[in-house]
């Protein structure tokens, strides 16, 4: 088994390390600090399970949980964060994690969530509801954003830093044209008329509020 464990804080990383393998014997794990780091995790073989944080260098937001569904769709991901907000829990679910892990639990309440969800489950604290419903306009855009390719969420992100088409070319070692295509894309995939909405628009990604995305660029 392979376990990939994203944090870019050492002890963490460490607390989910000793969480993991007091489940599995024989078990491969690779650590990442930063984005960068955890795409190149993928190159030695296939991975059975990734423990995302939210908040590392190179990760906005809901975009490495993006980037890693639409790169990897069959490998798990599990969110595991500081932030306990039942409203980010619930997203994190509807873009496709397969369980949310609060930094704030015990390594054997860690355990136990990670075996869950490797046995084929899904796992969130208790008191989070995943029975209600989301929005139409919310749907619409989990929708759409599971739309984009892997490619797309890293340039979408790039966008709401502010970085422009030249330096974003630069930073993926592709064409300017290709980055002019990509943001053509994003902007017919998200629905948006510019530039400026689809940085709103990954804005709202980053905190959860994206229903308000078309509105907010009228």
């Amino acid at each position: 088994m392979r376990i990939v464990i994203a944090d870019d804080h050492p002890l963490v990383r460490g607390a989910l390390r000793q969480a993991v393998t007091a489940l599995v014997g024989d078990i491969d794990i690779v650590e990442a600090g930063s984005f960068e780091e955890l795409a190149p995790a993928f190159s030695n073989g296939d991975v059975d399970l990734v423990l995302l944080d939210l908040t590392m260098p190179g990760v906005q937001g809901f975009s490495g949980l993006l980037y890693l569904r639409a790169s990897h769709p069959s490998t798990p991901v599990i969110v595991v964060s500081g932030n306990e907000d039942r409203t980010v829990i619930r997203r994190c679910i509807e873009l496709g994690a397969s369980g949310f892990i609060p930094k704030s639990l015990d390594g054997a309440a860690m355990g136990s969530a990670i075996r869950q969800v490797l046995d084929g489950g899904t796992w969130t604290p208790n008191d989070v509801d995943l029975s209600a419903a989301p929005d139409i306009a919310t749907s619409d855009m989990v929708r759409r954003l599971g739309s984009l390719t892997p490619q797309q969420v890293r340039v979408l992100m790039m966008l709401s830093t502010g970085l422009l088409n030249k330096q974003i070319a630069f930073e993926l070692s592709v064409s300017e044209a290709t980055v002019k295509a990509h943001v053509s894309a994003i902007l017919q995939k998200l629905d948006v008329d510019s530039r400026t909405q689809a940085v709103i628009a990954a804005s709202k990604i980053a905190s959860g509020q994206w229903n308000t995305v078309q509105d907010a660029g009228n």
